[in-house]
């Protein structure tokens, strides 16, 4: 399996860095780690996270690290990490 990263999630990536980065710029690093080192765990178990039925008959499924969501997406060999947020912000 390959992890892929969409635009989008690339964009949710950074812009949870900048939010955090002014106040705390150790923690945003941590945090981008923690989150990138985390969807690789899906590598070996992409099943790891919990369907979302209404995506049916897409595979999405989301996998919360520490307290944030990743929904990603299984195609074939490849893992699309689709979006990314805190379970905080109004999704």
């Amino acid at each position: 399996m390959e992890i892929q990263w969409t635009g989008k999630a690339m964009s949710d990536l950074a812009r949870l860095y900048e939010f955090l980065a002014p106040v705390n710029q150790p923690a945003a690093v941590k945090v981008v780690r923690s989150l990138t080192g985390g969807a690789t765990r899906l590598v070996d178990n992409p099943r790891l996270g919990e369907p979302l039925h209404q995506f049916d008959p897409r595979d999405v499924r989301r996998l919360q690290i520490g307290h944030y969501e990743v929904r990603y997406e299984i195609q074939g060999s490849a893992i699309f990490i689709l979006r990314l947020w805190h379970t905080r912000e109004d999704r």
